[in-house]
């Protein structure tokens, strides 16, 4: 993700160095709050105040744990703790649809309602469950990795991610059926 000698620099008080870094990684954090919260608005707060922290931190980095397990666990503090502040609402936001030759307009739209679908069951799981879904499937993190970031030990990451499958099931149960939402 980064490289050490641009952290080791950054860490030594290079200014130019942390820039360079926290523009590196800008986008990996505003992409993991958004999956987190869900809302624009809320993981452009919740990435900002992960960089501040990130650039006021970065001395505490120990080589301990890789960097991005470090900035993962800032991250997602972060987000539990805003969402904890705030009660989740549903985003109703429309995303834009980008039909290409190769399929027909059809299978573009009903693929549309399936992410969102997918996307409104993910919102509706407890946040401990949503946290280590959104980094397993949507940041592609290990188990270890997910265990790092959020503090937990391995087998707790394992039980809520087999509880959130199955929660998941429970919520996409027309897809499963080869149904489609009305």
């Amino acid at each position: 993700m980064v490289e050490p000698g641009l952290i080791k620099a950054a860490q030594a008080g290079d200014g130019d160095a942390l820039i360079s870094l926290l523009r590196e990684i800008e986008n990996h954090v505003y992409r993991t709050a958004y999956y987190i919260l869900n809302n624009e608005q809320d993981a452009m707060d919740a990435a900002q105040e992960a960089l501040i922290r990130i650039y006021t931190k970065i001395g505490t980095y120990e080589e301990k744990a890789q960097f991005k397990t470090w900035v993962q666990r800032i991250v997602t503090n972060i987000c539990i703790d805003k969402f904890r502040r705030t009660k989740p609402t549903v985003s109703i936001d429309e995303h834009d649809m980008v039909f290409h030759d190769s399929h027909s307009v059809e299978e573009e739209v009903l693929s549309s309602y399936a992410v969102q679908d997918i996307r409104k069951a993910i919102d509706k799981l407890p946040e401990h469950h949503r946290a280590v879904v959104v980094l397993r499937y949507l940041q592609d993190f290990s188990y270890n990795e997910i265990a790092d970031s959020l503090d937990l030990p391995l087998n707790t990451v394992k039980s809520y991610l087999f509880r959130a499958r199955q929660q998941l099931q429970t919520y996409l149960h027309d897809y499963q059926k080869g149904g489609v939402r009305g």
